[in-house]
């Protein structure tokens, strides 16, 4: 949308939709993967993959993060 187009009383609300955005994919990204790593560390008797899971997931985020928003 160009600043033409953007009418003022939208402009704090873009800027609240990407506050809460953010902390939401990076608690989506934890969950989701750390739930994996979990799974899969109860199936194979691993613990180590909890953690690895719950750090993929915060990277992967991260990511997820700078492609949307930071670019």
């Amino acid at each position: 949308m160009s600043e033409q187009e953007r009418r003022p009383e939208t402009h704090g609300r873009d800027f609240a939709d990407v506050m809460w955005s953010v902390p939401s994919y990076l608690l989506s990204g934890i969950l989701v993967w750390g739930g994996i790593g979990w799974l899969l560390s109860r199936w194979t008797g691993l613990q180590v993959l909890t953690p690895i899971g719950v750090v993929v997931g915060v990277v992967l985020a991260g990511y997820l993060v700078y492609v949307k928003y930071g670019r």
